[in-house]
């Protein structure tokens, strides 16, 4: 895939979508950071459901924290992986008192040092809360970026790198967002909606679909 293919394409997500946003809902980037971390095999939809009632109770390291890991295990048990996600959530709390005066990090270094952030979820934090250009590879970027050819990759790193590269710049902050949505919805896994697809005429896929 050329370079003019690929402006084409995230010119076309930009028209259909301007101002794309991630599907969790937050307030703060302490807030998106544990929604986040949160949403490790889990759906947006169980994180909001969850921290609609957890974030009114505590939206802050500090009241986070006070809650402590069995607190916040009652707010959070209808996620998977509950009891290791509240144990680093009050992990990563005390960590942001003691290190970052209550401050999430704008670091992918300091970020990852967190318990429970990886390299996927420090990208989101780092391009959504503060709008810095990071690619948060997950299953839905990894497999549109490998079906269209956008930035075809076998791992998740060597997709993301790609991406970083590849993705023309007046389109890399909202990137990110604009394919995972396309993904969710459109470039589905089974039965991807290549008829309803902006980008359907742009796309390299061989085994394209009617629906």
């Amino acid at each position: 895939m050329n370079a003019d293919k690929r402006y084409q394409i995230f010119s076309r997500l930009q028209a259909q979508n301007p101002h794309p946003e991630t599907e969790l809902e937050y307030n703060s980037p302490f807030e998106l950071l544990i929604a986040v971390l949160l949403s490790a095999q889990a759906t947006d939809v169980s994180v909001n459901k969850a921290t609609r009632k957890l974030f009114p109770v505590a939206n802050t390291p500090e009241s986070m924290l006070a809650l402590g890991v069995e607190g916040v295990k009652e707010y959070i048990k209808t996620i998977g992986l509950f009891n290791t996600k509240a144990e680093n959530v009050i992990k990563t709390c005390r960590l942001l008192i003691e290190q970052h005066d209550s401050e999430v990090p704008q670091t992918r270094d300091a970020l990852e040092k967190l318990p429970g952030v990886g390299r996927k979820t420090a990208n989101v934090v780092l391009n959504t809360a503060f709008g810095q250009p990071a690619m948060a590879v997950d299953t839905h970027i990894f497999r549109v970026s490998n079906r269209t050819r956008i930035a075809p990759g076998k791992t998740v790193l060597e997709v993301e790198k790609k991406l970083m590269r590849f993705v023309p710049k007046p389109f890399l902050i909202d990137a990110h967002h604009w394919l995972i949505l396309h993904g969710r919805y459109v470039c589905t896994a089974r039965k991807p909606r290549c008829g309803a697809c902006v980008i359907e005429d742009l796309c390299e896929f061989k085994e394209k679909t009617e629906f």
